[in-house]
């Protein structure tokens, strides 16, 4: 790990699920609505204004990655009862369909909109991006490169997990090589040539807030970090806090919430730290910037 800043925040757990929940993504709606995986159940669940848990929707497999369309729906990258990687599409009002499924994909993981109709698919054991159509229910790759893979197929860490866009540069975490991927949009929506935006730091899923730094989970290191374009690491979250396991976060959207973080945890079910593995949580952080807007 690189030399880190701590400055911690705020911190309050808004809701937690029983020990050995693995909540893996997280997503929040213009109506302030919060939607999370949770990934061994096939579950997504929705906290409202009101806080309570409710199943929004359930899938036959495991769930992975979330991404809101601009009408309100969910896309959720996982994998069926024969452990086929598939992309559902879940309406709003939690009808699940079967959009599409990916028979040479091996982890789907992270999803984030590239423009249009157009998704950018992390595929954390293949060492690619997947780029789905949503009408025509197609997909392909949109690039596979050495810097989105493990350094070995005995690697059990993903490889490239988390994607976002900031300022038509997409960036995708590479865990298990404790790196963050910087790749240009060129102006035909396809992929420019990759770099190393920074490495030696754990990152799973991210955000970006209007000022162009990156929060992002460290998973088994059980923090919140933030990296500013300049590459300075501040910890702004750690266990104490609630951040066993964390896992993904998403910024709020009311005008009120704008600068606020809701993290999803496993609880450390991955790497349980010292104190045992915890109940799964959403923590909201307050870091006094408001988010990138994604809807």
């Amino acid at each position: 790990m690189i030399e880190t800043l701590t400055d911690l925040v705020p911190a309050h757990a808004i809701a937690e699920f029983p020990v050995n929940t693995f909540l893996e993504s997280i997503v929040v709606d213009a109506n302030n609505n919060l939607f999370i995986t949770s990934h061994h159940d096939g579950k997504v669940f929705r906290i409202g204004a009101d806080g309570v848990i409710a199943t929004h929707a359930t899938v036959a497999g495991k769930a992975t990655g979330l991404v809101l369309t601009p009408d309100g729906e969910l896309l959720l990258s996982g994998w069926d009862e024969k452990e086929t990687s598939v992309i559902w599409r879940i309406a709003r009002d939690g009808t699940v369909e079967l959009l599409t499924q990916l028979p040479l994909a091996i982890f789907l993981n992270g999803l984030t909109r590239l423009d249009g109709d157009n998704y950018l698919i992390a595929d954390s054991y293949h060492g690619a991006i997947w780029e789905l159509n949503v009408p025509r229910k197609t997909v392909s790759i949109w690039l596979e490169h050495p810097e989105l893979a493990r350094t070995s197929p005995e690697e059990v860490t993903p490889g490239v997990n988390g994607l976002k866009i900031y300022d038509n540069f997409l960036y995708a975490s590479n865990t298990q090589k404790k790196q963050l991927v910087k790749i240009p949009i060129l102006a035909d929506g396809l992929a420019g040539e990759p770099e190393i935006f920074l490495t030696g730091v754990n990152i799973d899923d991210f955000a970006f807030d209007v000022e162009g730094n990156l929060y992002g989970t460290t998973h088994v290191f059980n923090s919140v970090v933030k990296i500013t374009s300049d590459r300075i690491v501040t910890t702004i979250a750690e266990l104490q806090q609630g951040m066993a396991g964390s896992t993904a976060l998403a910024f709020g959207t009311s005008p009120g919430d704008r600068t606020s973080i809701y993290v999803t945890t496993n609880g450390g079910m991955s790497f349980p730290p010292v104190t045992g593995i915890e109940s799964g949580k959403v923590v909201r952080l307050e870091v006094g910037i408001a988010g990138l807007s994604l809807v």
